[in-house]
């Protein structure tokens, strides 16, 4: 006798009444959990490159994530591969052999576990290199486990979108052709995804840290007092209130060296450094607030020291003190230094924001105080320095067209730890003599622009004069600041393929995708080693300054014995 039921299109076939529901769910599920062999395979190798060294060391948590993101590269990227290969050979998928699984388990396994083994190698090395004895075993352990969890979510969130691509298509499908179905289907997924991450998630992100820093902003650090003095901004008969300074403008204004200290080291008379700052407060804008500044620098009697030093800041508005200590106990507190907020955001989050902040205060701080030492009587102007550190340095290049521009507007610049997108920066560096490295590039016999990333054990080139104004650029071979770019993702660098800095590994290699990955991982924790490493710069501004300023009366005895200051301050 013949069943009932439905045919796929809902007719009636037979007496058996088919459950539509259960099908599509149970096929539903076993997608989701399927994994496909090529894409394992991309999954493992990837993963285990990923155990593979950077610039600075990884704790457990750290590598689980980036093992993770890296196996779900590698997933992609071998699904895509096999994808490739079945279009040039013109046949449909094939569900691999029982056989093919099996040397896949044992043959992954058996990968991961020497790549892990020979990470944690690596890791020690590189601790070893800049100092660094922590070491959490337990995160080690369950490294694995982190990164099975990363590859997971995002497969899991690669998949949705599929899913969320394949109903958008069958959609339109009712409507339109199913080519254009698809590519539109695609247009308005992939717009959706955009929209998600940088409307939704992003500005999420954002507003999330203006209010947390915001916040801060307001506060004072603990044991930072006004100043008593008619010499700081925020003092006695200052144009620039205390309450306007920011975090860190009033931690700027609130500590330095004390005269009885600059004595010490001197052995002889001093001045009282000049400190003026300008907070986001204080102003609405950066012109505004670099008027004001130079107007409360012009009170203090700035423009009447020997030197003056015009510094960016970074993006939270905080100056390195071991950048203005030095200066200042190498010129016996005959100097000024003059710096405005333009943001309250950690530099990262401030370039992604908005970069033209950063580009604003120090183009307009630098021309004001131009403005008003160019009409100053040569032989009454003060040494006019200019410096910056990390978002600081990009921020200080923006004032200048290059080489000549710094030579004939300052007496001498130091710029530390320059992120990798800095327009002088990158031009003096790609266009370095022929057989200088990227880690110290030599531009034009250094005549003007050097770059050093220990200037104690020198400055290159050693053997060629160094006249006039003095521009030097300090960077660690270590820091991930200064190499970070997106051309890591396909381009091998010079500085990998080059003779390893001191205190990067030597089986540093690079790796498409992964590298890329690996350095972006290191950004955030790149002030999180000894100084002298990563992005941390102290001592080495007390050698910087004293190339640069060439004082007279300071010995090699004396550089270090400051540098013993500077540090213990840090």
């Amino acid at each position: 006798m013949q069943e009932s039921g439905r045919s796929a299109r809902g007719e009636p076939v037979g007496n058996v009444e088919v459950d539509e529901s259960d099908a599509p769910r149970s096929q539903r599920r076993r997608s989701a959990l399927h994994l496909t062999l090529p894409g394992c395979w991309g999954a493992v190798l990837f993963a285990c490159l990923s155990f593979t060294p950077s610039l600075l060391p990884r704790g457990g948590l750290l590598q689980g994530m980036i093992c993770g993101i890296t196996a779900a590269i590698g997933y992609g990227l071998g699904v895509l591969l096999a994808f490739v290969w079945r279009a040039f050979a013109d046949r449909p998928p094939r569900p691999p052999k029982a056989t093919s699984w099996w040397i896949f388990g044992v043959g992954g396994v058996v990968l991961f576990a020497v790549f892990f083994g020979l990470g944690q190698y690596w890791q020690h090395e590189i601790r070893s290199l800049m100092g660094i004895s922590d070491y959490n075993l337990v995160l080690t352990i369950l490294s694995p486990v982190v990164a099975a969890v990363m590859f997971a979510l995002l497969l899991a969130i690669g998949r949705g979108i599929r899913g969320l691509y394949r109903w958008a298509a069958k959609t339109l499908d009712r409507w339109i052709g199913q080519r254009a179905a698809n590519v539109v289907g695609w247009v308005l997924v992939a717009g959706l995804v955009y929209a998600v991450v940088s409307g939704v998630l992003l500005a999420g992100f954002i507003e999330a840290a203006n209010t947390a820093f915001s916040a801060r902003d307001t506060r004072t650090e603990e044991g930072v007092q006004q100043p008593t003095t008619a010499l700081r901004s925020g003092g006695p008969d200052s144009v620039v209130p205390w309450d306007s300074l920011g975090w860190q403008g009033r931690i700027f204004v609130g500590q330095g060296p004390s005269t009885e200290q600059l004595g010490r080291f001197a052995e002889g008379p001093v001045l009282e450094p000049i400190r003026i700052y300008g907070g986001l407060a204080s102003s609405e804008d950066t012109e505004e607030r670099a008027a004001l500044a130079v107007e409360d620098l012009t009170r203090a009697g700035g423009f009447e020291r020997e030197n003056l030093v015009v510094v960016t800041t970074t993006g939270s508005g905080w100056v390195d003190p071991a950048l203005v200590d030095s200066v200042e106990y190498l010129t016996g507190g005959d100097v000024a230094t003059v710096a405005i907020q333009y943001s309250y955001l950690p530099s990262w989050i401030s370039y992604l924001v908005d970069q033209s902040k950063a580009r604003e205060a120090g183009r307009d701080l630098f021309d004001a105080v131009y403005d008003v030492w160019s009409k100053l009587s040569q032989d009454a102007r003060p040494r006019l320095l200019v410096a910056g550190e990390s978002l600081g340095s990009f921020g200080g290049e923006t004032a200048f067209s290059g080489e000549y521009d710094l030579r004939n507007r300052t007496a001498g610049t130091v710029f530390a730890g320059p992120p990798n997108f800095n327009v002088l920066f990158r031009e003096f560096s790609d266009h370095r003599d022929d057989g200088s490295p990227e880690i110290e590039p030599v531009f034009r016999d250094g005549r003007t622009v050097r770059f050093t990333n220990d200037p104690q054990a020198g400055i290159p080139p050693a053997d060629s004069p160094w006249e006039g104004s003095r521009v030097l650029y300090l960077m660690h071979p270590s820091d991930p600041i200064v190499w970070w770019s997106p051309r890591l993702i396909t381009r091998e660098p010079d500085w990998i393929g080059e003779a390893p800095g001191r205190d990067v590994l030597e089986d540093m290699v690079w790796i498409p995708f992964v590298t890329f990955w690996q350095i972006t991982a290191d950004l955030p924790f790149s002030t999180g080693v000894p100084a002298g490493h990563g992005h941390k710069y102290s001592t080495e501004y007390v050698d910087a300054w004293a190339v640069v300023l060439q004082p007279s009366d300071v010995t090699t005895e004396d550089l270090d014995s400051l540098k013993s200051i500077v540090g213990e301050e840090e």
